[in-house]
């Protein structure tokens, strides 16, 4: 864009505006062509004036792109409506969720440094720790998420993050992030929360007391499971080293996902409605039925942490876990005998998706790692889509007829 253009009234006034006219308009800068859709911007590189306009822009001595590796507009209007809706001073988009929490350790922590993890995160955060950043030297410790005595006595001198999910996958386990910002706070540490399975439309972790904001846009952000995506939010102090370790090692968003990632956002606050409704009755059905031990949800009453959920989220989000009779060989049967739902490991999708966590997203965590996260073989995961209800128990019966 010239320096020389003023979009004027082209450009939406946002001043005070509420959530839902941001996930709409937030971070669009219009051109001389006076677009109103977002753009994309297909380009690696960018042409400069001169000589010293390019020297100046490299230099980071004047705004402006430089190199799509770090700089694109597409992407950029993408960071700041994800940094509108989470009340974030600056995000950094990355190229999935995992090269999210790969460039927040890695950009604000070094060798010596502590870190300590929920015990019930992703499977693969917990590959990223156990098996990548150990061998550089990091430290690891585990701490069951609610348990704030815990998390306090866990924290060392080097404690550089204290990284969590809340709600959890697959368990939807809750901690009191305005808490455990508190206890991190106190003895010098910064709070990570993943914000993965709420999104901003439901919880704003900053707004808490967290430092730092992770997403996998992959999920509910895109919210049709077309392609993959990242974003850090936070501090502007934080975000610059973010961007350092983007702009250097080059886990790059590309503008056709941003771009993407741009329209899931002008829907999020409605999907995610429908989505918190549909997996209630879901989850308020599941609880009823014969063959189901026990149902994961915390929009229920008999979720241990259902006054918190209903206290920090403004919805109890779209995933439902529940534990079956039979172990694995139960919830196998009950998974193959389902004929509408999707069997796969993603979420966040317009379609219901069903999945086996001892087995996909947790299989490659040794048993005492699966255990200690409460995966259990009877577990089965069911991320709620946009479909109708009554599909959605029918196709379930399905699978309790075959237990």
């Amino acid at each position: 864009m010239s320096q020389e253009w003023d979009a004027g009234r082209l450009d939406s006034d946002l001043d005070g505006v509420a959530f839902d006219t941001l996930a709409v308009r937030a971070g669009q800068h219009r051109t001389p062509e006076g677009e109103h859709g977002d753009p994309m911007f297909f380009t690696s590189s960018y042409v400069f004036r001169t000589a010293a306009d390019a020297a100046a822009r490299f230099a980071g001595e004047v705004p402006g792109n430089v190199y799509s590796r770090y700089t694109n507009p597409t992407v950029r209007a993408f960071e700041e409506r994800i940094a509108a809706l989470e009340g974030a001073e600056q995000a950094v988009a990355t190229a999935t969720g995992m090269a999210a929490i790969l460039a927040v350790v890695m950009s604000l922590c070094s060798a010596g440094d502590h870190v300590l993890v929920s015990r019930s995160v992703f499977g693969s955060t917990i590959s990223l720790f156990e098996k990548y950043f150990k061998r550089f030297g990091i430290e690891v410790d585990y701490v069951p998420l609610a348990d704030l005595s815990g998390w306090d006595a866990a924290i060392k001198a080097n404690t550089k993050l204290l990284f969590v999910e809340s709600p959890s996958n697959p368990l939807a386990e809750l901690v009191d992030i305005a808490a455990l910002a508190e206890v991190a706070h106190a003895k010098g540490a910064m709070l990570v929360v993943d914000n993965c399975f709420c999104t901003p439309a439901l919880q704003q972790p900053l707004k808490l007391g967290a430092d730092i904001v992770v997403h996998s846009a992959t999920k509910f952000i895109d919210g049709q499971g077309r392609c993959m995506g990242g974003v850090v939010a936070g501090r502007s102090e934080q975000m610059k080293e973010v961007v350092g370790f983007l702009r250097t090692a080059g886990p790059t968003l590309s503008p056709f996902n941003a771009w993407i990632f741009l329209k899931g956002l002008e829907t999020l606050s409605l999907r995610m409605k429908a989505h918190c409704a549909n997996a209630q009755a879901l989850a308020e059905w599941l609880e009823q039925q014969d063959g189901i031990e026990k149902v994961h949800y915390a929009g229920l009453k008999s979720h241990p942490q259902h006054e918190l959920a209903q206290r920090q989220q403004r919805g109890f989000g779209a995933v439902v876990s529940f534990e079956v009779k039979g172990g694995k060989d139960g919830a196998w049967r009950f998974i193959d005998a389902t004929r509408l739902i999707s069997i796969t490991a993603n979420l966040g999708d317009s379609k219901t998706t069903i999945t086996h966590p001892s087995t996909t997203s947790h299989g490659r965590l040794a048993p005492q790692e699966r255990e200690a996260a409460g995966i259990r073989d009877s577990l089965i995961r069911v991320a709620v889509g946009l479909e109708d209800v009554a599909d959605l128990q029918a196709d379930l019966a399905r699978g309790l007829a075959a237990l």
